[in-house]
């Protein structure tokens, strides 16, 4: 005998499964765009300042690069620009090298020459001394034979002596410093209190002469007076004090003219 089959009931109301699905997403949603009006707006700022960091030129691309498995060697030679120059494998640009010492102007040369022949007595006398330095030529008169102990009137019979030196002064461009120096004994008269007006006081006198007597424009001359602070010799003997006591004139070099003596002992 044959079974009959019972007709399946039809869900007319499946629909609502779907409807039910929508709902819900819908009110997600709506509930999602609520939160975000109400978030903290210091941390959404936070967020979008993180978010513009990353996407910031170089930092993305290295970062993608590097995911990608191409990103080691760029990443590495990307670094490296980003180190200081003094890091860098490019070596430094060679350094010059300093420049020679510059020589003694042949002027200079030539008039100390001319001063050793013309005034080799005095030399060998003692009454003064001539020397080549970098700041210049120096012309170095002694007391005993231009000024009298404590004084600083030019005695007239060194007059002559005078007349070759500023024979050679006249003869070149150079500025002309006159420097004063006494020795270590403390000196005080009715004159001068001190070394240091004693000094600056023979210097002076020098200025003038070479103004007066021989015409030597002043704007190339300039007075310093040392006192016994830049000894020749040894204060420790009569000679060396004779020698400190004692005005320097300096025929100055460009150089030189920037630089102080220095005392030799």
């Amino acid at each position: 005998m044959r079974r009959r089959h019972r007709a399946e009931h039809v869900n007319h109301e499946r629909w609502l499964v779907s409807y039910a699905d929508f709902i819900t997403l819908l009110f997600a949603f709506f509930v999602v765009m609520y939160a975000s009006t109400q978030a903290d707006r210091t941390k959404a700022k936070a967020v979008s300042d993180s978010v513009r960091d990353a996407l910031q030129p170089g930092q993305f691309s290295s970062a993608l690069s590097t995911m990608l498995g191409r990103g080691r060697h760029e990443s590495k030679k990307e670094a490296q620009t980003k180190l200081p120059v003094d890091r860098r494998e490019n070596p430094p640009p060679p350094q010059l090298p300093e420049p020679p010492p510059p020589s003694q102007p042949a002027d200079l040369v030539k008039s100390l020459s001319y001063l050793q022949d013309g005034l080799a007595t005095e030399l060998k006398n003692g009454k003064l001394q001539v020397k080549l330095e970098d700041r210049g030529l120096v012309i170095s008169m002694r007391e005993a034979t231009f000024f009298a102990s404590g004084d600083d009137t030019i005695a007239p019979a060194s007059f002559p002596i005078m007349s070759k030196i500023a024979e050679v002064v006249q003869s070149l461009p150079n500025p002309v410093r006159l420097e004063g120096h006494t020795d270590s004994r403390p000196i005080h008269n009715s004159r001068f209190r001190n070394n240091w007006e004693l000094s600056a006081a023979r210097s002076i006198a020098m200025l003038a002469l070479l103004r007066d007597r021989f015409q030597i424009d002043t704007a190339r001359m300039a007075v310093a007076g040392y006192a016994e602070n830049v000894p020749a010799d040894n204060n420790a003997t009569d000679e060396g004090r004779a020698h400190n006591r004692r005005v320097d004139l300096v025929l100055l070099t460009t150089g030189g003219m920037a630089k102080e003596p220095r005392a030799s002992r």
